[in-house]
């Protein structure tokens, strides 16, 4: 389960045996969310915010800097999905301290 980031106690990750469509889950304690990164025709076309089956989803302020963070991590998000799932190249988590 490699972590990407950790922002104000929100840990941004992928799970290890994942699918597409690129996405990245946010978790806040016992709650947690989906973000999907779709693409259509080459380009990017919008982020998706989803439940995750038998979670509990981030409250609505965690949801706001989750969807945040994603927006303006989305082309390192991208990267890092395809270093760790299709090259098989790990990398190190980062921390966010400046608010975004």
């Amino acid at each position: 389960m490699p972590k990407l980031y950790e922002y104000f106690g929100l840990v941004f990750l992928f799970y290890s045996q994942e699918h597409e469509p690129i996405h990245v889950h946010g978790k806040y304690q016992d709650t947690e969310s989906k973000a999907e990164i779709v693409f259509e025709n080459g380009k990017f076309k919008e982020i998706i915010i989803k439940e995750v089956q038998g979670k509990i989803p981030l409250n609505i302020q965690n949801m706001k800097k989750f969807k945040r963070v994603v927006e303006v991590y989305r082309d390192d998000i991208i990267r890092k999905w395809i270093d760790f799932f299709v090259y098989n190249i790990d990398f190190s988590p980062e921390t966010i301290t400046k608010k975004i």
